[in-house]
């Protein structure tokens, strides 16, 4: 069994696409996961999975989704091991933990979109690309931030989602 994290965007913001998290443990308990555990209410799901594809993962859970509350949920599944890595990497180290946040992609973005979005300034907030994410340096609120995830969407041409550090790090301990 390979231990994963799901982490889903847009679900309980504002009232809208809600889903209580005892409901999606047990949609994913349903969808044959195991040790399947739920972080606050924004989405973030820790489980098992004799599954090693991410991209079957998330479809899996995608589809439960709509099944069973009708609407679409865009879901970015990683390791345990790419979660510890994340953190790891991490190269805002020594940083107000209340400034850092990660955006999460689906995929890998072309390197044609990376290289024009490395060119992107959003002053003065910070980003730093590696592998499937982004590191966010907010010296403000996030919410006000030019480095959204619409930023990203938009730019890179994929989905993602972002995490607060504070979630990256309860989300570790629960590995």
């Amino acid at each position: 069994m390979i231990q994963y994290i799901a982490i889903l965007r847009g679900i309980n913001v504002g009232g809208k696409r809600k889903i209580l998290m005892k409901d999606l443990k047990a949609l994913f308990v349903e969808l044959g996961f195991a040790n399947v555990q739920t972080y606050i209410q924004s989405g973030n799901v820790v489980f098992e999975s004799e599954e090693g594809q991410h991209s079957i993962i998330e479809g899996m859970i995608g589809d439960g989704i709509i099944r069973q509350y009708g609407f679409e949920v865009p879901v970015i599944v990683r390791t345990a091991h790419e979660w510890k890595q994340l953190v790891e990497d991490n190269p805002y180290k020594n940083l107000d933990i209340n400034q850092l946040h990660v955006t999460f992609f689906k995929a890998m973005p072309s390197n044609k979109l990376l290289t024009e979005l490395k060119a992107y300034v959003a002053n003065p907030d910070e980003f730093t690309l590696l592998k499937k994410q982004v590191y966010i340096r907010c010296f403000g609120k996030y919410h006000e931030t030019k480095l959204g995830n619409n930023i990203f969407e938009k730019k890179l041409k994929i989905s993602c989602t972002t995490r607060n550090w504070k979630t990256i790090l309860a989300i570790l301990k629960l590995l």
